[in-house]
């Protein structure tokens, strides 16, 4: 089915031009990922498709059967009413229903038994039981269980998280054809929720355009690639690894093409300026075409590259120490005696669920939170370059080069030479005409970029890192990328983005919680190996305890010596319910996959839906186990 068609659509910001007379369409599922440099009009674009701005010129046209539901950065939420308020905004029998029986059964509440009753029958009657179950997975997955607290009192990543829930719950009960759009989903999210993410936007078929710097995850969810570049559109089909081929092809076309308009432009201009003023219908040719040719001769082939070739300061025989460091708040315990002692060049990755101390730690190591007891020692040459999460700090809004000259006017390279603040901007691809905007007009992107040239702009030795790419394009990422390996200090990162630390990191500190910290020797990709080993060990001694071969028990000794409520009773029975439907249902799919009397258009939904069928049996078989041991 055709959803979505796009032709000359126009748009400017200011005098600035985002994109011109750009064109393409969306299929029924498409997954498409929506690249390009900061501040070039991603976010605009995915805006203009889901109605929420308009383009200069062009045409948008959605088929009347499509749904556009779309996650932004910044999500507007009314901050007074609460989590549960918020999610279930939509006036929808179903979504209703479960909104009034989760208010009714929150945990800690006691039940209105006769409220109570007529919720479970307008559950019943509405078959919504299947819906409430995916609501639960949904919120369960995004560690959101407070569900009568108030959004205002939430930080800027659980409200994320929130928005993101509200998204997945709201396609789930819209019409069948429904266009996601979101825009960085995967910021503020820990790696576990990332990749339940990848599996259900795979799972569910929805059709996607996505913005996301994230790469495994662009390569994992998408199938084809569109980049804004120099106000047009290019599209790639297949994955990150294509797209990224294909792109380097076409520059080195790009290149070759504006070399040949260059050497004719030189002729066309000698022939312009011989020509008497009067001139034949001929010549009005030649001359139009020659006008075609300056255009392209003219034209900026972007490398779009970093050069960040900087002077480092020199790295002393002392580095940075840590001697029996403990660190609590209350009963959050974040370090437990840590001894470390970094060498030179070290880069470690730092890997933990949100909430673990992460940040904490690195606030320490900068000196501006103090241990409980024990050591820092920090050596005498380093010279801190902190990239943290709150990002750019600036009293006033000033324009973009006031803010680096206030720095220093000029900036030493590692050859020994300098260049100033403009050029230096130049070389952030910020262009002359950028350097004079306020900051307070630059995209989110743009400030995080902005942000980190300040940092490098005082010629650190001992990078620290949190969360560096919220916010950066893929563009920018790959050159910080290359920098970071061609770095001689020290390197410390935090982040989410699981490619860019298999890039960078040669070990990790894994705060596991409760003050424990493992030194794993390996990237990320490589520590979540390591992980899965060790969960089917624990898991392996359980194994009699189960449903089918394919669902394994998990430890519930948490669990041991509480009461059911009455509402995970209920969840109990119709979860037997459901798995009983399911297994029918996917004996009768088998027995007709197997008659051999299906042709291929008919075997490739069943054949999905057992895939289905088979993930919801385990999802439920888990849930059952843990439910069974609590009521046993």
């Amino acid at each position: 089915m055709h959803y979505v068609t796009v032709e000359g659509l126009t748009k400017s910001f200011g005098t600035k031009p985002l994109f011109k007379d750009i064109s393409f369409h969306i299929e029924e599922g498409d997954k498409i990922a929506l690249v390009a440099l900061n501040g070039t009009g991603k976010s605009t674009l995915l805006r203009i498709l889901c109605g929420k701005d308009v383009p200069d010129s062009g045409k948008v046209w959605i088929h009347k059967d499509v749904t556009v539901v779309m996650l932004e950065q910044h999500s507007d939420f009314d901050l007074s009413k609460t989590v549960i308020e918020n999610i279930f905004n939509h006036d929808n029998p179903v979504l209703n229903a479960i909104k009034e029986y989760e208010l009714l059964t929150e945990e800690g509440h006691e039940p209105d038994l006769d409220k109570l009753s007529e919720s479970i029958g307008r559950m019943d009657e509405l078959n919504a039981w299947h819906f409430d179950t995916k609501v639960k997975q949904i919120l369960g997955k995004l560690n959101i269980h407070n569900l009568d607290q108030q959004v205002g009192s939430l930080s800027g990543g659980q409200q994320k998280r929130v928005a993101l829930a509200k998204v997945l719950i709201e396609i789930g009960f819209e019409h069948k054809h429904v266009l996601l759009i979101m825009d960085e989903p995967t910021n503020h999210l820990d790696v576990s929720m990332i990749e339940w993410l990848e599996n259900y936007l795979d799972q569910e078929r929805v059709t996607l355009l996505l913005v996301t710097h994230d790469r495994y995850f662009l390569d994992s969810v998408c199938n084809e690639v569109m980049e804004l570049d120099l106000e047009q559109l290019f599209i790639y089909k297949g994955d990150y690894e294509n797209y990224l081929e294909k792109k380097a092809a076409r520059e080195d076309s790009d290149k070759s093409s504006v070399d040949k308009a260059r050497n004719l432009y030189r002729k066309e201009l000698e022939w312009m300026r011989k020509q008497p003023k009067a001139r034949t219908t001929k010549s009005k040719s030649r001359q139009d075409a020659f006008y075609e040719v300056k255009e392209k001769a003219s034209q900026r082939v972007a490398d779009q590259q970093l050069e960040l070739n900087v002077k480092m300061t020199r790295l002393g025989g002392k580095i940075l120490e840590l001697k029996k460091v403990y660190k609590a708040y209350g009963d959050h315990v974040i370090l437990k005696g840590m001894d470390y002692t970094f060498k030179k060049g070290e880069r470690v990755g730092i890997v933990g669920k949100n909430g673990v101390g992460k940040t904490t730690f690195l606030n320490m190591l900068l000196g501006s939170e103090q241990p409980d007891s024990g050591k820092i020692n920090i050596g005498e040459t380093i010279v801190f370059g902190n990239y943290s999460q709150t990002g750019l700090v600036v009293k006033e809004d000033v324009r973009v080069i006031e803010f680096v000259k206030n720095i220093a006017e000029n900036f030493p390279l590692a050859d020994g030479t300098k260049v100033s603040a403009a050029q230096f901007l130049e070389l952030f691809l910020f262009p002359a005409e950028k350097q004079y905007t306020y900051i307070s007009k630059l995209s989110g992107g743009e400030k995080r970029r902005l942000h980190l040239l300040s940092i490098l702009f005082r010629n650190p030795n001992f990078l620290v890192l949190d969360e560096p790419t919220n916010d950066l394009d893929l563009p920018t990422l790959s050159i910080l990328e290359s920098f970071l390996q061609e770095f001689q200090g020290c390197v410390i990162i935090v982040s989410h983005d699981r490619y860019f630390m298999d890039k960078l990191v040669e070990h990790l500190f894994v705060f596991e919680g409760a003050g424990e910290i493992r030194d794993f020797p390996g990237n990320y990709s490589q520590y979540r190996e390591w992980q899965k080993e060790e969960d089917k060990k624990k898991i392996l001694p359980k194994k009699e305890i189960q449903i089918e071969p394919a669902v394994v028990a998990v430890p519930v000794q948490e669990n041991k010596g509480r009461k059911m409520s009455f509402k995970e009773k209920r969840e109990l029975e119709l979860l037997e319910q459901e798995i009983e439907k399911l297994e029918v249902e996917k004996k009768t799919l088998e027995a007709k996959l197997s008659s051999g009397e299906l042709s291929f258009d008919k075997m490739e939904p069943m054949t999905h839906r057992i895939g289905e069928i088979i993930q919801l049996l385990d999802e439920k078989g888990m849930r059952w186990l843990e439910l069974s041991e609590i009521n046993a």
